[in-house]
């Protein structure tokens, strides 16, 4: 049992008791000739008194010694000591958001009950909606990403930094050769290809890192495009010091919140020595002054860099925030199995305010009307389909210019994916997006849900409008026993 725990559990047990016995920390103070500010430490977890002053503090607020060091909290404060106990607050790093772990502690002692209460509905909406540590962990992190509107300048530095370093060059595509070549020569890689090829079971993985020997197992299945986000990612491990990590790719565990940070980290420093930070700020900057909306120039410019959507969209997120200041904007990753009208939200990300398209874990029924899902129907084996659609929301009375570009998944098997990026329509997007008024971008009426949309005439809905229903229903009902105590009074 960690010391820190034992002397948080003392501390709030000493406060719980001492203030239902109404005493200040003041008048404990006099009673025990203790001096107030040690107390105060007591309480907050900061010191564990000797032996003499815990028998002390157990003879003038009058509860058993055993009681009083006992590590086993009531009722009321049990919810705090799981918390506590679990280390949770250790394994995300509270400094990134500004915040210190003193400071948590400062307010679960300032008013444990509050607190208590608080984190007790906390885990029951996480059990109503089924949220695992991996979503928690994941929330963490989206809100990490959009307090920095997910750029960071640092990384980008980094990367050019490397580039200068190892002499690669930014202005020409970057090849899965030259990148393998400093893996082995400078960090002592040892590379196998088809090195996965003999475990059945892990088909859907693209490597496996052996950190003992620095041996990189490679899937027989991947492409030019992954193979080189790999090594950018492994690059990036080491050349950032990066030492808690994912050994696999995709994951399929991690041990803490560290881990996933640092896979984000090297992830966007493999995004932006993929897709260099200038190279594709003018590229945009051309597009955006075409009077028309061209899908295959779009598809030629995320060709340009890699053949992968959504490394290209996972890289505008990081530049149209800090380049061209779009940032009420959502990234959104929507995947599906051939032949079936179930469509799972297994990404996403919102820049300065939550957008109304989320990820919900109650399985309601995305919107049919979102071109993320209309574009399943065109999708091509071998090809990129891009289309394009201004999205209205009657129920926010707000629109985005959405785009999205659909394969088949790259790692399963029969299943297809949409990537997709949206932007809040504003008269600075107006202003910087020539193409906006092409009348061949189609204006579409949506949702959000089919259990939540307002729109009546919709043809594609999936359900009925049960949520809405039911709020109507409960207005209903409000009014008539309104009605009943206006008759009455």
């Amino acid at each position: 049992m960690e010391e820190e725990y034992i002397r948080l559990i003392f501390g709030l047990k000493l406060k719980q008791i001492r203030t239902e016995k109404n005493l200040s920390l003041f008048g404990l103070s006099k009673l025990t000739n203790i001096s107030k500010s040690y107390l105060n430490e007591i309480e907050k977890g900061k010191k564990y008194p000797k032996t003499d002053k815990i028998a002390l503090l157990s003879q003038v607020l009058e509860t058993p010694y055993d009681n009083l060091v006992s590590l086993k909290l009531d009722k009321n404060l049990a919810p705090l000591g799981e918390i506590l106990q679990s280390k949770i607050l250790k394994e995300i790093p509270l400094d990134l958001f500004g915040i210190q772990e003193a400071d948590l502690i400062d307010i679960i002692s300032n008013a444990p009950a509050k607190v208590n209460a608080f984190i007790s509905t906390l885990i029951e909406i996480a059990k109503h909606y089924n949220l695992s540590r991996e979503s928690f962990f994941l929330a963490a992190l989206r809100s990490y990403q959009e307090a920095h509107n997910n750029y960071f300048e640092d990384i980008e530095q980094s990367v050019e930094k490397f580039a200068k370093a190892y002499q690669v060059n930014l202005n020409e595509k970057i090849k899965s050769e030259d990148l393998e070549e400093i893996l082995i020569e400078e960090f002592n890689y040892t590379i196998i290809n088809n090195g996965l090829s003999q475990y059945k079971n892990l088909k859907e993985l693209r490597c496996v890192f052996i950190p003992k020997t620095k041996t990189l197992l490679l899937s027989d299945t991947i492409v030019e495009s992954q193979k080189t986000f790999i090594y950018a990612k492994e690059i990036a491990y080491n050349y950032l010091n990066l030492k808690d990590r994912l050994y696999t790719f995709s994951w399929i565990k991690f041990d803490s919140f560290d881990q996933v940070l640092n896979n984000f980290i090297a992830s966007y420093f493999a995004g932006a020595l993929i897709i260099p930070k200038q190279a594709i700020e003018n590229q945009l900057k051309y597009f955006f002054n075409q009077e028309k909306w061209d899908s295959n120039l779009f598809n030629e410019m995320i060709t340009r860099f890699t053949d992968s959507p959504e490394t290209y969209y996972q890289r505008l997120t990081n530049i149209l925030p800090k380049v061209f200041h779009f940032k009420n904007l959502f990234f959104l990753r929507f995947t599906n199995k051939e032949g079936t009208n179930s469509y799972k939200l297994s990404k996403e990300l919102h820049i300065t305010q939550l957008q109304p398209p989320t990820a919900n874990e109650t399985h309601e029924h995305y919107c049919r009307r979102w071109i993320s899902i209309e574009i399943f129907e065109s999708i091509h084996k071998n090809e990129i389909t891009t289309k394009a659609q201004i999205s209205y929301y009657p129920e926010f009375d707000t629109s985005y210019l959405v785009i999205s570009s659909a394969t088949p998944d790259p790692f399963k098997e029969n299943y297809n994916r949409s990537i997709n990026i949206g932007l809040l329509i504003s008269p600075l997007l107006t202003s910087k997006l020539n193409f906006l008024n092409d009348t061949s971008i189609l204006t579409k009426n949506v949702g959000v849900t089919c259990e939540h949309c307002p729109i009546k005439d919709c043809d594609v809905r999936v359900c009925e409008a049960t949520e809405l229903q039911k709020v109507a229903e409960n207005e209903t009902i409000a009014n008539t026993v309104q009605q009943i105590i206006n008759d009455y009074s």
